[in-house]
């Protein structure tokens, strides 16, 4: 006789994934939207200059560096703030998903789960090399 598991359902788990990947989103687009909002209201009146080219600055190209940004209230810090939550949010599903298969005992898709998880953490982090 097999023994039950412990822990959530699949229902459950799906419902919480859910849960994740909406305030997720929300929060990512909260932010976007107060950053952009905190811009227009700087910089919404000056004249575009669109003879050359000036790319995103270099504070803005670390997590630190937007983090630093978004703290000081910088609109585009906190935009970009925004853009770094939006590509979290499935991170954080993936990490959530491996605690709740250990949780319930799930060996294989929890050793599936951290490979996917290994290989997003690599392409983030090893991405800009």
């Amino acid at each position: 006789m097999a023994s039950p598991r412990r822990g959530w359902t699949n229902e459950q788990m799906d419902w919480i994934i859910s849960a994740v990947l909406r305030a997720g989103v929300t929060l990512a687009a909260l932010t976007v939207l107060a950053g952009g909002a905190l811009y227009l209201v700087k910089y919404g009146g000056q004249i575009a200059d669109y003879r050359a080219f000036h790319g995103e600055p270099t504070r803005l190209r670390t997590v630190s560096g937007i983090v630093t940004s978004a703290l000081s209230l910088s609109g585009r810090g906190i935009i970009e703030l925004g853009l770094l939550l939006l590509i979290l949010t499935p991170v954080a599903r993936v990490a959530f998903s491996v605690a709740a298969f250990a949780w319930q005992r799930d060996r294989t898709y929890v050793v599936v789960t951290l490979i996917v998880l290994a290989v997003l953490l690599c392409n983030l982090v090893g991405g800009y090399r």
